[in-house]
């Protein structure tokens, strides 16, 4: 009986040592398992913030190009500087000078949208809300009436609000909205809608790349009118009629108000630039929406006049007569000889006259080594003819504007050159206008120090002793801020004294991230409150999450190399001396990093991007074998069909300056006059029969017009297995 039991004893044990065995095993699969998704989650989110922040540097390029030719040169072929002027320095419709202008347009008996009358009521917000959710538009009337209505608010109030948590239980804080209506609506639901109870504080980025912006801001503006001492909204980086041009607000207005489009995305210009750009609670916190230089002063915040800083992007005028060019040529000359670093303090502005120069050159630091650096090197670049890149080394990284270079000298970009004058010291305008760059711009880094935001493009990136050094002197203890898309919807830094706040879910891409608002309350200890605006998400798997994520950050990337391809092949062929088609893997990398500048895991990234070959190299080709053109013009050499594929959104960008009436339609004469602005601000060198005849190839119908929405669909990447998939179905 007890040898019986003896056996029981040891089979039971065994069983369970079994199951441990089974256990462990189950766990160690698991652990990996969630570890490559996690990595794949990783790098889904890289490449879709690289390519955000590149296309913000193209755009800081492009619109500096815009100031340069505006205030330096009289003509560009004659044309250019009024087609350029119509952008920056719009002349105001006389029309909108009068204060009841909206008086006269009238309101047809058949609209069944909100109808609002000042001073608003809560009957109006919730007609606004009502009408919103129901796919309902407000009626052009009211959105001018109310637009007149904000800026005479807007223009009563201070750069700075400071608010108390003595007259109120909390405040909440929202960050990026950037028209997402649904997370707006969400937030409102969850948090409860402004009034004396629930006071909120928008942090700006309230328009742009979302479909509803229009509708996002007119409730903004709405509660602001309803409840001013409740409702308070900072300004963000793209509250800025440039910035609309390319991310989405301007075409929403145009396509949503056609007849009086362009009257209302004025009146926005003005709006926007009177909004506020920094709130106080309770003399402790500060929010705003970028972030802090190591030049940031409150004080001369306070006093600035923020009308006339109508976009960030707008460099105060200069005038080259007190230049000596002479000097700057025989500088310039030294500079590219020479590659010495010297320290200095971040000048963020210096960027925006710097990313001209750079052509569309990214820089080759990375995110981490950029942030860190606080030096540069002198040199500078030219897109006139594509450059071959090494595939031995990474091309070294242009001087940061932002830091003084070997002679303390300002970057002036010239069409075919980098000329650097030795600058005056900064007046009181430029002075004010990089304070509300850097307050709109600038990032946390986690290394000390302030150096130029060359990610970005603008602003700055600051470390923990510039955030400490700002709340000891204002007698501050924590810095809300928000630019950043976060994955959580926020994160803390700078040892707790930095909080990034972000509320647009679904950023990227559907599942990739959620959004977040805090809530302070008296004793200013912030609680976070996340969600996620999802009708499919919730019915997925993690992993299909992740993988529809990473399905649509890897098509972005095969459009950027498709875009790429001729640097990217003349980089592969100088790797490849005895043409092979092959490359090792390092130099495949190297070659990407060093055309693209995006800072991405290109090894892990691989197997999505290229084939192997038996020996293990990868066959370079293969890069692109998946995408093709829209639908090819045979009058359009690779050259500039290549070209046209890169920068097609900036070319859309100065079609839109040009076609005043959006109906679509340019003469022939009008897309020689858009292609004149587009070659010199890449430098490019096209024939101009060659411009010629690829405008009578797309003027299908022969009449002297060309619809530029088929062009651009020309140039658009398309990915080959789509059209299968399409076929197939």
């Amino acid at each position: 009986m007890g040898c019986g039991t003896s056996i029981a004893t040891e089979t039971q044990g065994k069983r369970l040592e079994t199951a441990m065995k089974a256990a462990i095993l189950i766990q160690r699969w698991y652990r990996r398992y969630m570890a490559r998704l996690e990595m794949r989650r990783r790098y889904t989110w890289n490449i879709f913030q690289s390519i955000e922040y590149a296309g913000e540097q193209d755009q800081l390029q492009l619109s500096s190009f815009f100031s340069f030719m505006l205030d330096n040169f009289t003509q560009l072929n004659g044309n250019g500087p009024d087609l350029i002027s119509q952008l920056l320095d719009p002349v105001v419709d006389p029309w909108l000078e009068r204060e009841t202008c909206y008086d006269l347009i009238l309101v047809p008996e058949s609209y069944t949208g909100p109808r609002l009358s000042f001073p608003l009521s809560v009957s109006h917000t919730t007609a606004l809300l009502s009408a919103f959710k129901e796919q309902q538009s407000l009626h052009a009337r009211y959105v001018l009436q109310l637009l007149y209505e904000t800026k005479k608010l807007l223009k009563q109030m201070p750069n700075i609000i400071h608010l108390s948590t003595s007259y109120t239980k909390e405040i909440t804080i929202c960050g990026d909205l950037h028209g997402r209506l649904d997370d707006l609506l969400l937030i409102f639901y969850k948090n409860g809608l402004p009034s004396a109870d629930t006071p909120y504080v928008f942090n700006g980025d309230f328009v742009d790349r979302g479909k509803k912006s229009i509708e996002v801001v007119i409730l903004l503006f709405a509660y602001l009118l309803l409840y001013p001492d409740y409702m308070h909204l900072n300004r963000g980086n793209h509250e800025d009629h440039i910035m609309n041009l390319r991310y989405g607000f301007t075409k929403e207005v145009m396509q949503k108000y056609k007849t009086h489009g362009r009257k209302i995305l004025q009146l926005f210009q003005d709006v926007f630039s009177l909004l506020p750009v920094a709130t106080v609670i309770d003399g402790k916190v500060l929010i705003v929406h970028g972030g802090i230089s190591d030049q940031t002063d409150l004080d001369l915040l306070s006093s600035i006049d923020r009308h006339k800083v109508k976009s960030a992007l707008r460099f105060p005028r200069h005038s080259l007569e007190q230049l000596d060019i002479s000097r700057s040529c025989r500088q310039a000359k030294r500079m590219r000889s020479t590659d010495s670093p010297r320290p200095g303090s971040c000048r963020s502005h210096d960027l925006f006259f710097y990313s001209v120069s750079r052509r569309k050159r990214r820089c080759g630091l990375s995110r981490q080594d950029s942030a860190s650096s606080s030096s540069s090197s002198s040199s500078s670049s030219s897109l006139c003819s594509p450059q071959t890149p090494s595939c031995l080394s990474p091309r070294p990284c242009p001087p940061s504007p932002s830091v003084p270079c070997a002679m303390d000298v300002l970057h002036v970009p010239f069409l075919d050159s980098l000329s650097s004058i030795s600058p005056p010291s900064p007046p009181q305008h430029e002075r004010e206008w990089k304070q509300i760059v850097d307050i709109l711009w600038s990032d946390p880094k986690t290394q000390e120090g302030c150096s130029p935001n060359t990610f970005r493009g603008g602003g700055c990136y600051f470390g923990p002793d510039v955030t400490q050094r700002l709340l000891l002197q204002h007698g501050l203890q924590l810095l809300i801020r928000s630019h950043e898309c976060k994955q959580e919807g926020y994160e803390l830094c700078h040892g707790g004294q930095v909080i990034t706040i972000f509320s647009a879910s679904n950023y990227y891409e559907e599942g990739s991230n959620r959004g977040a608002y805090i809530k302070l309350g008296r004793e200013l200890v912030p609680r976070f409150y996340q969600y996620q605006v999802s009708r499919t998400t919730r019915k997925l798997t993690l992993t299909q999450r992740v993988r529809a994520a990473e399905g649509s950050a890897l098509r972005s990337l095969q459009e950027k190399l498709f875009a790429h391809r001729s640097e990217l092949m003349a980089g592969f062929q100088q790797c490849d001396q005895n043409n092979t088609g092959c490359v090792s893997v390092s130099e495949w990398a190297q070659v990407l990093e060093s055309v693209l500048r995006l800072d991405l895991p290109w090894r892990t990234l691989r197997p999505h991007l290229a084939h192997l070959a038996a020996d293990g190299s990868v066959e370079y080709q293969s890069c692109f074998e998946d995408m093709g053109p829209g639908f090819p013009l045979p009058q359009v050499t690779a050259n500039l069909a290549e070209t046209l594929f890169r920068y097609r959104t900036d070319l859309e960008i100065i079609f839109n300056i040009i076609d005043k009436d959006h109906s679509g339609l340019i003469s022939i004469e009008e897309f020689r006059h858009t292609w004149r602005l587009f070659s010199a601000h890449l430098g490019v060198d096209i024939d101009d029969r060659a411009i010629d005849d690829l405008a009578r190839s797309i003027d299908f119908n022969k009449d002297g017009s060309i619809d530029f929405t088929e062009f651009l669909e020309a140039f658009r990447v398309v990915h080959k297995l789509d059209n299968k998939d399409q076929q197939q179905g």
